[in-house]
């Protein structure tokens, strides 16, 4: 049996690594890299949102961030807490935009992020999608 000191170091070691990804994750969708924000998800990653209730595939969610980052000047997450939890992480974070014609929009989300073995397995994000809407006209 480890020690409770070792075992607290190997707790935290596996948090930082995670909290790392989830750094490195923001990172990518903040910078507008797609290539690296694909690149944290597994293949087979599902991402789920509470407004339809469908599981996108990872090339679904990529082409949503796609779409987002061709209408807009500026696409950010501000990060209001990352906890780790026994599957991953757990986020609360605004995403703000500005639309290539200067409107401004944001919204609130939480979203209960899993790893395993360094990568996104699953991303089941609560928000309300509707200040977004004047982007399909635009």
């Amino acid at each position: 049996m480890l020690h409770s000191y070792t075992e607290d170091l190997l707790v935290m070691k596996n948090k930082m690594t995670i909290l790392d990804l989830a750094r490195k994750y923001m990172a990518a969708l903040n910078a507008g890299d797609v290539a690296a924000a694909r690149n944290c998800l597994h293949p087979d990653a599902e991402i789920w949102h509470n407004y339809d209730g469908l599981e996108q595939s990872v090339d679904q969610n990529m082409a949503t961030l796609e779409f987002l980052l061709s209408k807009s000047k500026s696409l950010s997450y501000d990060i209001h807490r990352q906890d780790v939890i026994e599957s991953g992480y757990l986020q609360r974070h605004t995403l703000h935009l500005v639309s290539n014609t200067g409107i401004e929009m944001q919204t609130e989300a939480i979203a209960i992020i899993s790893v395993k073995n360094g990568k996104i397995t699953r991303i089941e994000e609560f928000l309300d999608p509707s200040p977004f809407a004047p982007l399909r006209d635009l």
